[in-house]
């Protein structure tokens, strides 16, 4: 009996994905629950799951997109498995090497008549005369030949291509639209140097990732405005704790969960920062559901701290390398990178001094947090040494003015440069559970 496994929705909204990779080959024998394959949805990688034991027969390829539901291979769950099976044996019963009934063909000898008989049907070969060759190569050119089809025209003229610098596979040499889109723009004149080009599909998740970005661009009305912070109190605070932090709770005593507890709290001060457009609305949320974008192995991952405003610093640096380490390991999933209502990008970690972060749709807002470098600083009327990060928050001007914006971004910049009064309530080791 085959049984036919079909494509498990990931999540809602989902309803196609790609086979990234087949971890089995046509006619393994697999375990029921053993991962056969990953399978790339928008938001995130997954391991397809065997549901029976038995001889697998795949219907779909590599990179091929299938939709939620489809069919992509079969179990035979009536084979015999592989381990039970005997030798392969040269004759059918032991004992039969001289001959008789039961001894098994002399295969030399079958495949050496098959040869003579071959070599004897064999027809003679005619070669064709010269002029006949050159009648024929005229006649497979004609208006179609370097043509390309109105499909193949359009890629081309999106790509910049001249159509009579490619060579079409079509009937009487017709530019076709796989031909266009593999074309490439010409280089120039080659140097004396190597110049290999590989032409790789991006993933779905990629592709989803390029796609939402764009349309942020397109679709927002986005503005990003900067202040810097002197983070000379966190840096004290961590010097004098972490150690003992860290012996407690088993996690680092970071500069997210600081970054985290600031944003809550502006959030709290500015609230349309924590709202997002649908339609002729605005939906404003009473929680504070936190985007953390992280750098994974297949791409941008921005996995979610689920009400943020009821986590401690201990809470949110355990959630915050819990939810790392799965992104690192491909083990996230749809659920956990689902929602959100405001974002934070460190791009500081990969040593960006400042940039422009782009929202998340549907969120209004992001804050990008960069390098720290020690800078010189005004401190009570005199020049000192201080380590300084460049924040930008970028946000979505349709619904976020000027005042909110600003407003939002100060308020971080005093909770962090000021994080014992505002964020822990003057008690320091209450606040860190030590």
């Amino acid at each position: 009996m085959a049984l036919e496994m079909k494509v498990p929705s990931p999540g809602e909204s989902i309803t196609e994905v790609e086979i990234a990779q087949w971890l089995v080959a046509d006619g393994d024998w697999v375990e029921k629950d053993q991962a056969i394959a990953e399978v790339d949805s928008d938001k995130a990688t997954l391991e397809l799951p065997a549901e029976a034991s038995g001889i697998i027969t795949l219907k779909a390829e590599e990179g091929d997109a299938v939709a939620v539901g489809e069919v992509v291979c079969l179990i035979d769950t009536e084979a015999e498995r592989p381990d039970g099976k005997e030798d392969i044996e040269t004759y059918k019963n032991p004992g039969d090497e001289s001959g008789g009934e039961n001894a098994a063909p002399d295969l030399d000898k079958q495949n050496a008549k098959q040869k003579d008989t071959g070599e004897k049907a064999a027809p003679k070969a005619e070669t064709p005369s010269k002029s006949s060759t050159q009648s024929q190569a005229q006649d497979t050119k004609s208006y179609a030949t370097g043509t390309p089809s109105p499909a193949a025209k359009k890629i081309l003229s999106e790509k910049g291509i001249d159509a009579s610098s490619v060579k079409g596979s079509g009937r009487d040499g017709r530019i076709t639209k796989s031909d266009a889109e593999n074309a490439t723009p010409s280089m120039g004149t080659p140097g004396a140097g190597g110049r290999g080009t590989e032409r790789k599909k991006l993933s779905m998740l990629r592709r989803k990732v390029a796609e939402r970005l764009v349309a942020a661009k397109n679709e927002t009305a986005m503005l990003t405005t900067f202040n810097e912070v002197d983070m000379g109190a966190i840096f004290e605070i961590r010097e004098e704790y972490k150690e003992k932090f860290k012996e407690k709770h088993g996690v680092s005593l970071g500069f997210m969960s600081f970054f985290t507890l600031a944003v809550v709290r502006a959030l709290d001060l500015y609230p349309d920062v924590n709202s997002m457009i649908d339609g002729d609305y605005q939906i404003k949320h009473d929680f504070k559901d936190i985007s953390i974008a992280v750098s994974g192995p297949k791409g941008l991952m921005v996995p979610v701290i689920r009400n943020a405003e009821n986590l401690t610093f201990r809470g949110v640096e355990a959630e915050v390398k819990r939810l790392a380490i799965r992104a690192r390991d491909g083990q996230i999933t749809v659920d956990e990178m689902t929602g959100g209502t405001f974002t934070i990008s460190n791009g500081g970690v990969f040593g960006s001094m400042l940039s422009t972060p782009i929202i998340n749709p549907p969120q209004s807002g992001i804050l990008g947090m960069h390098n720290i470098v020690e800078r010189a600083v005004v401190r009570d009327g005199a020049i000192a040494i201080a380590p300084v990060m460049f924040v930008a928050l970028s946000y979505d001007h349709r619904i976020i003015d000027g005042r909110e914006s600003v407003g939002f971004l100060v308020a971080v910049k005093e909770a962090l440069e000021n994080p014992t009064e505002l964020l822990m309530n003057n008690d320091i080791k209450k606040a860190l559970e030590l």
